[in-house]
């Protein structure tokens, strides 16, 4: 199969143009989220049409059932919600969920190496652009940090650690795209720390401990030695910011500390289908914790409780196993799939995602939860040949 398709392939000329849409949404997922929401309509849209003309059933990885069983229940979180009307407006999210089937039919087999090699390249593009915004426009302090082309640094910081997952796994595990990776690597990490996102900085860290882990165990001892080198090298602005995850005295953490005994509460008063999407700010003032720093927070920063406190313990329980198939899913197709990068690249991004979601509500970053929907359909793409597995048999030729 083709890197790219075109209609010499077999492909259909709606393929072509959804799978150049498909590459085109993913690139602009880390540059503007209106351009990449127009370019996903598209994609979706080709996809409908290549079922239909192609009488293909949709199909996904296995964990798509979990995902749909916990939209499921972000519905059912809805109707008791406080405020119906702006729920629903909050949980059209979960249609952001059919970038799994999307991706898992047109990315399929090469095309899948094509779709990482577009994410790297325009994360290490962007990551450029962060540098230059704290080297040079002065965006280098906590009231004015570097957010690329985002409009947030923490969508920006992010994205990159979604990056930094697939090109650390691209280094490690596929000798082909080896280069480019290690090449990267500097200005995404550096673009990383200058956007003084503890949480991403640790989330990071953590995606590249699973690398480490996965690839030889023994490269776990040296890279605490490479962090505290980048640590000893790095500018005061970003050590006295890592200093200060540690430091119980600062508003931040304190504040993280009671918005969690804050979520508690809710979740003990609405357990089973919580407050509803997007009302947590609603009600906030009412579960206060006297500790808290700020009077107001639009959510808990923190993804399982924010998941639990909105929409309920089962969502919680559905996100978990979703979580739980993904990581299974994986773990078997790095052991027993044709290559072990993509997948490598698809458990450091949720090593990633965990980490930095227990400080920040990433799930419900609509650009980070794309690409991260993104990175782990990835690996069952690529293990799909050309022939869409509910393609009907072509018929056999009768007899004369």
């Amino acid at each position: 199969m083709s890197l790219l398709p075109d209609t010499n392939d077999g492909s259909s000329t709606l393929e072509v143009v959804g799978v150049y849409a498909l590459l085109a949404f993913i690139a602009a997922l880390q540059v503007s989220i209106a351009a990449s929401q127009v370019l996903l309509t598209i994609a979706l849209g080709c996809w409908v049409g290549v079922l239909v003309n192609g009488r293909e059933r949709p199909h996904a990885p296995p964990f798509f059932a979990a995902l749909i069983v916990y939209a499921a229940l972000t519905l059912l979180s809805v109707l008791f919600s406080r405020d119906p009307g702006a729920s629903i407006v909050d949980a059209r999210e979960i249609l952001l969920f059919l970038v799994v089937p999307l991706v898992f039919r047109l990315a399929r087999g090469k095309r899948a190496q094509t779709v990482a090699t577009v994410v790297v390249t325009v994360g290490a593009a962007t990551a450029v652009f962060g540098v230059v915004q704290y080297g040079i426009l002065e965006f280098d302090n906590l009231g004015q940090r570097p957010s690329g082309s985002m409009g947030h640094y923490m969508t920006y910081s992010g994205l990159l650690t979604l990056v930094i997952a697939l090109a650390g796994a691209r280094a490690l595990f596929d000798r082909r795209e080896r280069v480019w990776s290690v090449l990267v690597m500097p200005a995404l990490l550096a673009a990383l720390a200058v956007t003084l996102t503890r949480s991403y900085m640790i989330g990071a860290a953590a995606a590249l401990g699973v690398l480490c882990l996965l690839r030889d165990r023994r490269l776990l001892v040296v890279a605490p030695m490479v962090a505290a080198l980048l640590i000893v090298v790095a500018p005061p602005q970003i050590t006295d910011r890592f200093y200060s995850s540690f430091n119980m005295e600062d508003p931040t953490v304190r504040d993280r500390f009671a918005m969690s005994r804050s979520g508690i509460r809710i979740i003990g008063d609405h357990p089973w289908t919580g407050v509803g999407p997007d009302m947590v700010k609603e009600v906030y003032a009412d579960y206060r914790d006297p500790g808290a720093v700020q009077d107001e927070n639009p959510h808990l920063h923190n993804v399982p409780l924010q998941i639990a406190a909105e929409r309920g313990l089962p969502a919680l329980a559905a996100w978990l196993l979703f979580l739980g198939m993904v990581v299974h899913d994986l773990t078997r197709r790095m052991h027993h799939g044709a290559g072990p990068a993509l997948p490598a690249a698809g458990l450091a991004a949720v090593a990633g995602m965990l980490v930095g979601g227990m400080f920040e509500y990433n799930f419900g970053d609509s650009e980070f939860l794309m690409l991260f929907l993104v990175l782990i359909t990835l690996p069952a793409a690529a293990a799909c040949d050309t022939m869409p597995p509910s393609s009907p048999p072509a018929p056999a030729p009768r007899a004369p």
